[in-house]
């Protein structure tokens, strides 16, 4: 059943999603990937959400994609037609993607064990990454004559720059979640045991804060990327315009003159 391929859990606010499927370290399938997006969907629609914690069942997070899988498994039968992976990028982790990055509440990604290949770029397509420190990444696609996807193309240099984004795509090694958290691939690197509680104190802090606002953040710095100066200046006022006039903004300037905790609603 395709329900049983993410656990779902939800404590609060915080809504968190497995993959399960341990005894492949969680890599893609059509049906896993069919599992992820229908729970993120759920996740998206559900007002009572407000912070998302994407993680991995068993010893690992993602091995990326499961080449056994018959919709990427090469037919070595002479004269067989190639297998066309663009069409699989297009119709399934392009959207997986362009999901992560507009959710309307923040996504935590919890990484341990390893995240390989698509796997590896579905952390980082998430808002925040915290690995435990036996946790590695690895941009594994030129092993096997690819590119990187999932997004890695556009995420690797606009986090560590595009000398370091190029060596981990050509090279593929193995990166300890320690030195992805130093070349800031990744926002923290803790121990082992401290994983779970970190992110879930992470979760629920993201969750009572004002999502209208932290959604917002993540897109003006991406957007930005691509502007100068002016413009990134124009679309700051553009969002301060249309926060200033949120119910959010009102409660937070209360709240600090009254010296009390801020009940946010908006998102």
């Amino acid at each position: 059943m395709n329900e049983d391929l993410v656990l779902i859990a939800q404590s609060g606010a915080v809504r968190t999603l497995r993959l399960n499927r341990p005894d492949a370290l969680n890599s893609f399938t059509s049906q896993l990937h069919a599992a992820l997006m229908a729970a993120l969907e759920a996740a998206a629609a559900d007002p009572d959400v407000r912070c998302v914690v994407l993680g991995g069942s068993g010893r690992a997070f993602c091995a990326g994609q499961d080449l056994s899988d018959p919709m990427v498994a090469p037919d070595f039968t002479p004269g067989a037609a190639p297998k066309d992976l663009g069409q699989v990028i297009e119709s399934l982790y392009a959207p997986l993607v362009m999901r992560l990055r507009s959710m309307p509440v923040p996504v935590i990604a919890e990484v341990h064990g390893v995240a390989a290949g698509a796997g590896a770029n579905l952390a980082l397509a998430c808002d925040l990454v915290v690995a435990s420190r036996s946790a590695s990444f690895i941009q594994a696609f030129a092993k096997i004559g690819l590119v990187p996807d999932t997004g890695g193309t556009w995420l690797l240099p606009r986090l560590v720059g595009p000398a370091r984004a190029l060596g981990l795509a050509m090279l593929g090694d193995k990166l300890p979640a320690a030195e992805a958290a130093q070349m800031g691939l990744i926002w923290k690197c803790v121990e082992d045991d401290a994983l779970s509680l970190t992110v879930e104190e992470l979760a629920q802090r993201l969750a009572a804060m004002p999502s209208r606002a932290l959604v917002a953040t993540r897109q003006a710095l991406a957007d930005a990327q691509q502007m100068d100066l002016p413009a990134a200046l124009a679309r700051e006022a553009a969002l301060q315009r249309e926060l200033g006039a949120a119910a959010d903004y009102r409660e937070g300037v209360d709240a600090f003159r009254a010296k009390r905790l801020p009940r946010f609603t908006d998102r």
